[in-house]
């Protein structure tokens, strides 16, 4: 029979990775168990009878997918920017020299360092200065902001292992400068753009502090669940939450069965 002790050792980095996995995912078991409660009260936080109201009808609660296609939409739109602007940031960081290189590639991680509290009553007392009124395009700019730092550190980190030696075989086989950015760079540093893009639609969504100070009268999805929780909080909340959890799983385990399907693809 086997020491327990020397199996405690040999199994503790898997015991405390399933450890790990399990308490990250168990709030968001919790929000899909009580998205099919039929709660008694205001608040939806004692579980009472099994029931698919909430289910049926996801937008039953006033105003609430109003607020989720806001959200949507300043994810997608501040992801489609952050990206592209990310990407140019990282290549130019990466491969060429200019003066003030290095401030500059301090200076573009510093709101990832920086307190969202800072940043959103920075962005709010520049957003007033200049007398633009608060709404969809503060918010846009200010998420447009903070992403950016996180699709540059993606990219950059995918660029740097990159190997030039391809770029210079394409180059000593005739390829014109955009022929060997679509054809050879950009799908090496794709996994890194689409990380940065993921991230990023991901921390627009999900924003709280620097969407409340530059948002004026608009209200966001995550604003309306804030609002939300100090009147009661609807069961719809947690289908949206919900469904939110299972396509973001199921685009990675898409992305993990198409790497998987190129690597057995690669000749040996």
């Amino acid at each position: 029979m086997r020491n327990p002790l020397t199996w405690l050792r040999r199994n503790l980095v898997v015991i405390a990775g399933l450890g790990t996995l399990a308490y990250m995912i168990l709030p968001n078991v919790v929000v899909t168990v009580f998205s099919f409660n039929n709660p008694t009260g205001r608040f939806n936080y004692a579980w009472q009878e099994f029931s698919l109201d909430a289910w049926k009808d996801p937008c039953g609660v006033a105003d609430m997918c109003g607020s989720l296609s806001l959200s949507l939409q300043i994810a997608l739109w501040s992801t489609l920017a952050a990206t592209a602007l990310g990407t140019a940031i990282a290549f130019a960081l990466v491969r060429y020299r200019f003066r003030a290189r290095g401030a500059v590639n301090s200076l573009i991680f510093l709101p990832m360092a920086m307190p969202e509290i800072v940043m959103a009553a920075s962005l709010l007392a520049l957003f007033l200065n200049m007398g633009i009124q608060l709404g969809f395009w503060t918010i846009l700019i200010a998420h447009i902001m903070f992403c950016l730092s996180f699709v540059v550190a993606a990219v950059k980190a995918r660029v740097l292992s990159m190997d030039p030696r391809l770029e210079e075989a394409a180059r000593d086989l005739y390829a014109g400068p955009v022929q060997t950015f679509v054809r050879v760079t950009l799908p090496i540093a794709a996994p890194g753009i689409a990380a940065g893009a993921l991230l990023s639609f991901a921390l627009s969504f999900d924003d709280f502090i620097i969407t409340n100070f530059n948002s004026g009268n608009t209200v966001t999805f995550p604003m309306f669940v804030w609002g939300s929780a100090q009147r009661g909080t609807p069961v719809q909340i947690n289908v949206i939450g919900t469904a939110m959890f299972v396509i973001a799983v199921l685009v990675v385990l898409a992305g993990q069965m198409v790497g998987n399907r190129r690597k057995k693809a690669q000749p040996k």
